[in-house]
Order: C-alpha cells, then structure tokens, then sequence
C-alpha cells in the first residue's frame, strides 16, 4: 500500500472524529415533528433515511437527552418535513435548544393523526412508528409512511459544514 501525500496522522475513534468526519458529509435538512402531552414537539434532523419501499420506511436518529425525545419515545406517529433553501431560519428555530419553536413565525397546522405540518415545506409526510433502535445515546426510529405530499417548490437546503447551506449549479 502506498501513501496519499497530504494525508493527516489517523486518529482513533472518538466522538469528536465521527462529528469532524460527518461535517464533511452533506445531508439534506428535515424537521422531525409530534404531538406531545404539553403540546407540539420538534427537531432539525440530518440523519433521514429511506430505509424500504415496500412497505415504504424510513428511519432517523434523535438523541435520548433531545427535549423532543419524552414526546417523540411515546408517539404514534410523526411528520417529517424536507426543508427548501428559504428555510434556514426555520431549520435554526428547530436545532435551537430552548428555542419556541411553534411560536410565530413558524406556520404549521395539525395534520392528520393530530401531527403537526409545518406550511411551506418542500415535501412532508406523516408516518405510524413501528420501531425505536437503541443505538448508543440515540434512538433510531423505524417509520412506516400513511400519507403525505411531494408537490412543495424550491430546492432543498442542506447542512454542511456546521452549516445551512444551499446546493450550487
């Protein structure tokens, strides 16, 4: 094997060099929402997956110490929202903790199965839970798909490098 000039020293697995290595991942921007004993709940997620057309899955991670999480460890279902480029103050509203995050200026109505839908997004759906993963100090969340629509217009925002960003031509 020959070395890569430029390559750095390797490090051991740590926290910090997963997070380090995912920032150089692009991921799409998604806000994760659900009906809680005390009212909606929410949080920006990254880590949205297609797991399974038939029948049509997918998953996400949320942290346990998450403050969606108690809401989100006892629902039965979920909206998930793709986020368009015009929405980083949004996806901000939703990563930030103690932040209101239904308060103005966030549009949404309840959805179908009591699920909170935020207006203006690219894409949403609302799925029945089927499964929660433990998976170190997250959950991983199985979602089977009821319903939703495609039809939301813009482009998606991303998260790369600490960062909302959006994709260039």
């Amino acid at each position: 094997m020959t070395a890569t000039p430029g390559l750095s020293t390797p490090r051991l697995a740590s926290p910090d060099l997963l997070r380090s290595v995912f920032r150089r991942h692009a991921a799409g921007v998604a806000v994760i929402t659900a009906s809680g004993e005390n009212g909606p709940v929410g949080f920006t997620a990254t880590s949205l997956t297609s797991v399974s057309a038939e029948p049509p899955l997918l998953s996400f991670g949320i942290g346990t110490g998450a403050s969606s999480w108690p809401a989100l460890s006892g629902a039965d279902h979920v909206g998930v929202h793709i986020l368009g480029e015009h929405q980083r103050e949004l996806a901000d509203t939703f990563a930030r903790s103690g932040a209101d995050r239904f308060g103005a200026p966030t549009a949404w109505r309840e959805g179908p199965e009591g699920v909170p839908v935020l207006d203006d997004v690219l894409a949403w759906l609302v799925c029945r839970v089927v499964a929660r993963v433990p998976a170190g100090d997250h959950r991983i969340v199985l979602a089977e798909v009821v319903l939703g629509d495609p039809a939301g217009a813009g482009r998606p925002l991303l998260y790369h490098q600490g960062r909302f960003t959006a994709l260039r031509d």
